[in-house]
């Protein structure tokens, strides 16, 4: 099959484009014909090559899978072949205290396909069986593929973690991203007032056309003062961030009292400026969010299937420019989720 893969850590020129085995399910799992790869911010960090990792070799990146199940391993009655699906990106032992609690995203062996194990950046791919999901038949391939990753951290983030209210303020930084544009629609939809931040004033446009009541030009505005002149100097009672660094900081400057910030990453900086005094002075909750659980996927997919929520592709390439794919995403010209098929 034609892969992208790499043997390497490094920068998007380690990614090679040519030939791997073909896959081949065992017990248990699928065989899926990928018809398209969205791409996530982890990949890039997984080429770069993260602390204590070690990704099968070579290895093939891609989390967020829509495609077509071809064949299936001993023991899977559940499926089809020639169905389509949606593959659940996130893999789990399933039977730990956690995953029996329903916090799959909590186990000590979780990880997400294209990770360690290799995903979906090739024409097939196997995974388990139990992570094909019903296919969200309004979408095309390529909207399904932008879906599973971003709309399941940004639910746990807003719904999961913060107990988002409706008529609260809600802060969504980096609305051009794929969890901040689906954060934007997911805090909209729970009828919460969304302030979005982005980089450009066209992406602060586009934010307001996925419902962000007002938005901030983060390039060349102060974060925390815009927030404060917004909400008649109250501030804003969640701060959805994923960022880090000085952003972070400003995302703490621009809680209410008694405000929530979750964060589910450092794309900028992992070390911070924190003032004790203003944590526990303003009544603060700061958070840090893992991924999501599955049955969060499948409540968000209800919402997807229905409309009231919208996959953002911003661009769609062929698997061969997949190196073009990851530099458009590092000199954050994106706006939603780049997206690959083969």
């Amino acid at each position: 099959m034609k892969a992208v893969f790499f043997e390497s850590f490094g920068g998007p020129e380690v990614l090679q484009y040519g030939t791997r085995p073909d896959p081949v399910p065992r017990a248990g799992e699928a065989l899926v014909r990928v018809r398209a790869c969205g791409i996530n911010h982890l990949d890039l960090w997984v080429r770069r090559g993260l602390p204590g990792l070690s990704p099968e070799m070579p290895h093939v990146l891609g989390n967020d899978i829509a495609g077509e199940v071809v064949a299936l391993g001993d023991g899977v009655s559940h499926l089809k072949t020639g169905q389509r699906t949606l593959v659940l990106p996130t893999l789990s032992c399933g039977v730990c205290h956690a995953c029996m609690n329903g916090d799959d995203n909590l186990c000590r062996q979780y990880d997400v396909l294209g990770r360690g194990r290799n995903g979906g950046y090739a024409e097939f791919v196997v995974v388990p069986a139990v992570n094909c999901l019903p296919y969200p038949e309004r979408l095309s391939y390529e909207q399904a593929a932008a879906a599973p990753l971003v709309f399941l951290t940004a639910w746990h983030m807003l719904v999961g973690r913060a107990h988002v209210q409706a008529g609260e303020d809600v802060l969504v930084i980096g609305a051009g991203s794929g969890v901040g544009s689906a954060a934007v629609q997911i805090a909209r939809m729970l009828d919460a007032r969304v302030i979005a931040t982005a980089g450009t004033a066209a992406k602060c446009e586009r934010a307001r056309t996925l419902g962000a009541h007002a938005t901030i030009d983060h390039s060349s505005e102060d974060i925390a003062a815009r927030v404060k002149a917004l909400t008649a100097k109250k501030g804003a009672e969640v701060v959805i961030e994923h960022v880090g660094g000085r952003v972070f900081e400003a995302g703490v400057a621009a809680l209410a009292r008694n405000g929530r910030l979750v964060t589910c990453g450092a794309t900028i900086g992992a070390k911070v400026n924190l003032d004790i005094n203003v944590l526990f002075g303003k009544h603060l909750s700061l958070m840090g969010s893992w991924m999501g659980r599955r049955a969060e996927l499948a409540d968000v997919l209800q919402h997807i299937a229905s409309g009231a929520l919208e996959p953002v592709v911003d661009t769609v390439l062929p698997l061969a420019q997949a190196r073009q794919a990851h530099e458009r995403i590092e000199a954050r010209e994106h706006f939603g989720k780049v997206v690959l098929v083969p």
